[in-house]
């Protein structure tokens, strides 16, 4: 299984509007990203020049239903 390399949260939203996700919603830093094929809702902190945590990016692509293989084609 390939590493995650470190990401920011707008890579991360590039990746899964890439995959089909549209914004469904903000609220302050946080941004709710839905599949409407999948059903499948997921939330990307959005803090400015900080990279996002392993176990969060982890836990985006587990929310996400995709792989790491999955997302890192996408990238």
């Amino acid at each position: 299984m390939p590493k995650l390399p470190p990401l920011t949260a707008r890579q991360i939203i590039r990746a899964l509007k890439k995959a089909g996700f549209v914004e469904d919603r903000q609220r302050g830093s946080h941004l709710v990203l839905f599949h409407s094929g999948s059903g499948a809702r997921t939330v990307v902190p959005i803090h400015r020049g900080k990279t996002i945590k392993k176990k969060l990016a982890h836990s985006i692509l587990k929310d996400a239903e995709l792989t790491v293989e999955e997302f890192l084609d996408l990238l």
